[in-house]
């Protein structure tokens, strides 16, 4: 045997080498995996019945499949990588714990959720190494659909339906008015309601536009081309669908259209819009189906520094001590005690009288986890202008018991109330409009007061909890809401603002509910 022989043999690598690698950093990701979702169950649990009971996330429940199958389609070309720790990874695992902690001080699910998720890509970069990371890096960023996003933008995709609704009316010569998210015609007064926005079935596209982005395309023009396909045409289709219950009403009965609208609208109306996207998509593929989705030669040159690699009981410590920080500074600050009075009552208002609360529709905001709530009629002696107040006293806010939330507050789900428009309000609070059938109106203002503060911003609120489940300090939240009723006969503004000219600061009222004064 030559030297030179010798030397090609010694400098290339053997594939068993490479396969007792994969075995060896495989065996790590699946510890580092479970003990990951072992601590954080919770947040796992939540996500997979949020996925199995909300329609909108059902789509959720083919992501872990998918997710398979894109990296079975990278298998072969990952072979040719040999895996390492990258102690560099761990960015990513502190950012997610970060994010973590965040979401579990400020009671919001969606940035727990995220951080776990964060924290499985921070395994698989870590233990994996850069390299094998660009080789999943769609995989990766794909399972951000496993998170539960969107609701939040459920009122303007309403008021989007609706207005297009409107377009399309017009178009067909269909006399309509348009008061917020209801729709008056001839027929009769139809709802543009939160069902009916399409939220489910643009997240649902954007998860497929996505996929199909990856998998049909190169070129990253046509990438965006078709993303932006997959977004505008749901939100068209979901706008002609909503006109055409209208239309068909218009031309039949009510009870015909809406028995019309359930059977079409669902996964078949779905399945419309997909094939409708796909269709515009289809001529201009670019990847054929024999291409491979990576270059696994191209990626084994560009290895990183070996001053980066560290071995996997630093790694694994390092990871430890990333996620299990968060969780013993958030129980330990849980246990600081936080108190609220044993009673608390309708406070006085000078010139008004606690009357019996006999509303026209019924309402009742919602609470859930509160320490004390109550709800009251107040009636001005001299003009008999009438208003309701209700105030919800929390010790302490947590899972399960957020004073603001999906839910919480003047508009609760799966009742006959409907948000219409969002209004002007006071200083230090926010305002809506409800109706419920009748029609019956009513205004609400809502004031938090939490940290020495007065918002009626929820995200102030958020920030507020964060601030003293992280730091410290009071923990108690009130909730002051203040609304009035009508058929329409008058605005709810004015006793709304009279009885709250008379009931003095509102930051006062709600300190002496909570026993801070």
């Amino acid at each position: 045997m030559t030297s030179a022989t010798a030397d090609q043999m010694e400098a290339t690598p053997k594939p068993s080498t490479s396969a007792s690698a994969w075995s060896k950093h495989l065996k790590l990701l699946a510890i580092a995996t479970l003990a990951i979702l072992a601590i954080f169950w919770r947040d796992g649990v939540d996500m997979v019945r949020i996925w199995w009971t909300i329609s909108t996330y059902n789509h959720c429940l083919l992501i872990v499949p998918i997710l398979y199958y894109l990296v079975q389609q990278r298998q072969q070309e990952l072979a040719k990588i040999t895996p390492e720790i990258w102690l560099p990874g761990l960015l990513l695992t502190a950012l997610a714990s970060l994010g973590w902690l965040l979401g579990e001080a400020a009671g919001v699910a969606f940035a727990r959720q995220l951080g776990l998720l964060m924290m499985l890509q921070g395994a698989v970069v870590t233990l994996l190494g850069p390299t094998v990371a660009r080789g999943l890096i769609f995989p990766l960023c794909f399972s951000f659909f496993l998170v539960p996003f969107g609701e939040e933008f459920v009122p303007f995709l309403q008021m989007v339906t609706a207005k297009l609704s409107m377009v399309f009316l017009g178009w067909a010569n269909i006399p309509a008015f348009i008061d917020g998210v209801f729709i008056s015609t001839p027929t009769g007064y139809f709802e543009v309601a939160e069902a009916c926005s399409g939220i489910k079935f643009l997240i649902a596209m954007l998860a497929y536009g996505a996929l199909v982005s990856n998998v049909c395309f190169l070129s990253w023009k046509r990438r965006i081309l078709f993303m932006t396909a997959a977004v505008i045409v749901p939100v068209i289709a979901n706008g002609v669908r909503a006109f055409g219950t209208m239309y068909i009403a218009h031309h039949t009965t009510l009870d015909f259209a809406a028995g019309f609208d359930h059977i079409f609208y669902g996964w078949f109306f779905f399945a419309f819009v997909l094939i409708l996207v796909m269709a515009i998509g289809w001529p201009f593929f670019d990847r054929r189906i024999d291409d491979p989705m990576i270059d696994g030669d191209a990626l084994s040159k560009s290895r990183p520094p070996r001053a980066f690699q560290q071995n996997p009981v630093k790694a694994m410590a390092a990871m430890a001590a990333l996620v299990l920080i968060p969780v013993l500074w958030t129980s330990v600050l849980a246990a600081q005690e936080s108190s609220v009075p044993d009673e608390i009552a309708l406070p006085e208002v000078t010139g008004w009288e606690i009357v019996d609360y006999q509303p026209l529709y019924p309402w009742r905001p919602r609470f859930d986890g509160s320490s004390h709530q109550l709800l009251g009629r107040y009636r001005n002696r001299s003009t008999g202008m009438e208003v309701d107040l209700s105030i919800a006293v929390y010790d302490r806010q947590q899972e399960g018991r957020e004073i603001v939330g999906y839910g919480q507050g003047a508009l609760v789900p799966n009742t006959r109330w409907s948000w219409n428009r969002d209004l002007d309000a006071p200083a230090g609070a926010t305002a809506v409009e409800l109706i419920a059938p009748g029609p019956v109106v009513r205004d609400v203002v809502s004031f938090y007061r939490i940290g020495g503060k007065l918002t009626g911003s929820g995200s102030a609120v958020k920030l507020e909890t964060l601030k003293s489940n992280i730091l410290g300090g009071s923990r108690q939240a009130v909730a002051i809401l203040v609304s009035s009723e009508t058929n329409r006969e008058a605005s709810p503004r004015i006793p709304i603002d009279a009885f709250l000219a008379d009931l003095g600061p509102v930051d006062k009222v709600a300190d002496e509910m909570a026993g801070l004064r």
